[in-house]
């Protein structure tokens, strides 16, 4: 099993995140998730990749405390702490983040108010708007986004590579512990993916605490991201985990060889 498995390379230190052994089902009780399990420690940048209907969604979902689904059994735990039943909102203070697959427009809130409120909501505090003016700014130029971009409407009339970026961006801004980043790649042309997975490189070296589960279809985004363990996910759980060749094998052989 690999990375898959609940030992923690490291066993001197508590690791970051935990997932152990989780079933979830959705609202009409079809179970998804069938015994998930997966450590990330600190630093650590983690790949799982799926073919459609393998439970891919569902979990980054789950681990984020949606109520779409239900854990019937197993354990979430965030820095040794048991977070099962913890709500979406209190682990994103806590320090998870989630970039979703499809972000939500948000008409009449820019970018820079957006990000602002936010932050101000995981740091429990009111934030200089002069101060996270010029971080953000600086972030922008770091990943390659306009400075007009931030006095947008969320995600408003933004191209699928913009959306992602920014979710890239938020990333940045609001500093989380542990970040799950759903399909991140997902209808992202050439120069946009570079531009994305240059982002998320950018923001590991500003923050090397930071622990990653990027969750993909495609190996193309891992070839730039180059991940420190890639695990596959048939059926709702781990089947196989590795690292970088294992991405390559399945990009050659196709998701039947594990089938």
């Amino acid at each position: 099993m690999g990375r898959a498995g609940l030992v923690s390379a490291n066993t001197m230190s508590t690791p970051l995140f935990v997932a152990e052994n989780l079933h979830a089902v959705a609202d009409d009780d079809t179970e998804i998730l069938k015994g998930f399990s997966l450590v990330v420690n600190a630093g650590e940048i983690h790949a799982l990749m799926g073919p459609n209907g393998s439970g891919k969604t569902t979990l980054a979902s789950v681990l984020l405390g949606s109520p779409d689904y239900r854990i019937t059994s197993g354990r979430v735990l965030f820095k040794g702490d048991d977070i099962t039943d913890w709500s979406p909102d209190v682990r994103s203070k806590a320090g998870i983040f989630l970039a979703f697959q499809y972000p939500q427009e948000i008409p009449g809130v820019s970018v820079m108010n957006f990000l602002r409120q936010a932050l101000s909501a995981r740091k429990g505090e009111e934030l200089s708007v002069l101060d996270l003016r010029m971080t953000i700014l600086r972030w922008m130029d770091r990943l390659g986004i306009d400075p007009s971009f931030a006095s947008r409407h969320l995600n408003e009339g933004f191209s699928g590579g913009e959306k992602k970026r920014n979710e890239v961006l938020q990333l940045a801004i609001l500093e989380p512990e542990f970040a799950v980043l759903d399909e991140t790649d997902s209808g992202l042309d050439v120069d946009a993916l570079k531009a994305v997975a240059n982002g998320l490189r950018e923001i590991a070296t500003e923050r090397p605490e930071l622990g990653c589960l990027v969750i993909t279809h495609f190996q193309r985004l891992l070839g730039y991201l180059k991940p420190d363990y890639v695990h596959i996910l048939l059926d709702g759980k781990i089947v196989e985990s590795g690292d970088l060749a294992l991405a390559e094998r399945l990009d050659s052989e196709g998701y039947e060889a594990w089938r």
